[in-house]
C-alpha cells in the first residue's frame, strides 16, 4: 500500500461554479428527513421543532409562489423566516437538511450553505449579482449562523432582508439568539441595527437537549504516539498524514472556503503532533477545517494533546466560546470514528 498522502501538498480552487454546485447538504445528511428525525422523549421542545418546521415548508412553498392576481398574474409575497436556536447535537442541522429535502423538489431551486459559504458566495458574485443568484430559490438554508465581524453584520442583514423582500424564505440554526449575534466578538452595540433587522426577519424557536454525539461515548481517548499515528495512517487507503502546527500553517495560506475541496475524496485524517492553541486565528481555521470534517464524516485520529484540550481555558472564556465547544463536540465524534479503523 502506498505512503498516506498529505493535506499540506493540496492547493484546491474553488470555481464561482463549484460554489454554486456545493449549496447542498453535507453527505451525512443526505438521506435525512423529518419522518427520521428521532425526538428524545424526555425534550419536547424536539418534536415541537419538527412542527415548525413542516409548517415553515409550507408557509415558505405558498408564499414563493405568489398570491393569484387578475389575468393569471401573480404577486410575489415575502419570504418567511425560521430559526433554529440550541445546543450542540440535538438535530438541528437534521431538521434544516430535512426542510431543504422538503422544499427542494418544486419548480423553484433551493440553497443550503454554512454562513462562511453564504458570505465567500456574496464576495466572489458581488452583492447585487449575489441577490439575483439567489432572488428566484424558493429558500435558503444557513447551518451555524453567526456573525464574526461588523463587515458580515451589515451584508448578511442587507443580503438577507432583500431575498426576503423578493420572496426567498431563510431557515437558519445557530448556538445564538438572533439578537445576540455578534456578542463578545466586536461592538455589536454600533450594530444594533443591522441585528435587530435579521432578528426581525425569524421566528424564533429553541431546541433542547443533551448532544447525540456523546451519548453512550466515553471521554476522549487517550492519545496515541506520533509513531503509532503514522503506522495506522500506512493501513488505512485514501488516508492523510499530517504535522499539526504544519497542518495550521497550511491552512493559513487559503480561504475556509477552499477546505471543504481540500479534504474531497480523503478517507481518514491522521495528525500527529496535536497541542493546545491561542492564537485565535489558528483557533478559527481549526473549526472551519473541523466543521468541514465532520459535515463529510471522515474519521480523525491524532498523537499529542487530547483533541478536548487543543482550545485554551482563555479562548473557552471568550466571544467564540459556543464555536470552539461545538469543534470539540464534533472532534471527540470524529476520534471515536477514528479509534475504530
Amino acid at each position: 500500500m502506498p505512503a498516506p498522502a498529505h493535506l499540506t501538498d493540496r492547493h484546491p480552487t474553488v470555481s464561482p461554479e463549484r460554489l454554486i454546485a456545493q449549496l447542498v447538504p453535507p453527505p451525512t445528511f443526505n438521506d435525512v428527513s423529518f419522518d427520521s428525525y428521532r425526538p428524545d422523549p424526555a425534550e419536547p421542545t424536539q418534536a415541537a421543532a419538527v412542527g415548525f418546521c413542516r409548517r415553515f415548508c409550507e408557509e415558505a412553498r405558498k408564499n414563493r409562489e405568489g398570491k393569484r392576481k387578475m389575468f393569471g398574474k401573480r404577486e410575489t409575497l415575502p419570504g418567511v423566516g425560521l430559526y433554529l436556536d440550541g445546543g450542540f447535537g440535538v438535530g438541528k442541522t437534521h431538521l434544516l437538511a430535512s426542510m431543504y429535502y422538503s422544499l427542494a423538489g418544486g419548480s423553484h431551486p433551493a440553497a443550503f450553505a454554512t454562513f462562511g459559504e453564504l458570505t465567500q458566495l456574496a464576495g466572489v458574485f458581488g452583492f447585487t449579482e449575489c441577490i439575483d443568484l439567489l432572488a428566484d430559490y424558493v429558500v435558503v438554508c444557513i447551518d451555524e449562523f453567526e456573525l464574526d465581524d461588523p463587515g458580515n453584520t451589515t451584508l448578511i442583514s442587507r443580503l438577507l432582508s432583500q431575498l426576503v423582500e423578493r420572496g426567498v424564505s431563510i431557515a437558519a440554526t445557530s448556538n445564538t439568539l438572533p439578537e445576540q449575534l455578534g456578542e463578545g466578538r466586536f461592538a455589536a452595540q454600533d450594530f444594533l441595527r443591522e441585528i435587530n433587522t435579521l432578528a426581525s426577519i425569524f421566528t424564533t424557536v429553541r431546541v433542547e437537549g443533551p448532544d447525540y454525539r456523546h451519548r453512550g461515548l466515553p471521554p476522549a481517548p487517550e492519545p496515541l504516539t506520533d509513531d503509532e499515528v503514522a503506522a495506522r495512517a500506512e493501513g488505512v487507503d485514501g488516508a492523510t498524514l499530517d504535522g499539526f502546527d504544519e497542518l495550521c500553517d497550511h491552512l493559513a495560506t487559503m480561504h475556509p472556503s477552499r477546505y471543504l475541496t481540500l479534504i474531497e475524496g480523503v478517507k481518514a485524517v491522521y495528525i500527529t503532533g496535536v497541542h493546545p492553541v491561542d492564537d485565535q486565528a489558528v483557533a478559527l481555521r481549526l473549526v472551519a477545517l473541523t466543521d468541514r470534517l465532520y459535515d463529510a464524516g471522515i474519521p480523525v485520529v491524532a498523537s499529542g494533546a487530547k483533541l478536548d484540550t487543543v482550545f485554551s481555558p482563555e479562548m473557552l472564556e471568550g466571544g467564540y466560546r459556543k464555536k470552539y465547544l461545538r469543534a470539540t463536540s464534533r472532534l471527540l465524534a470524529l476520534t471515536a470514528a477514528g479509534m475504530e479503523l
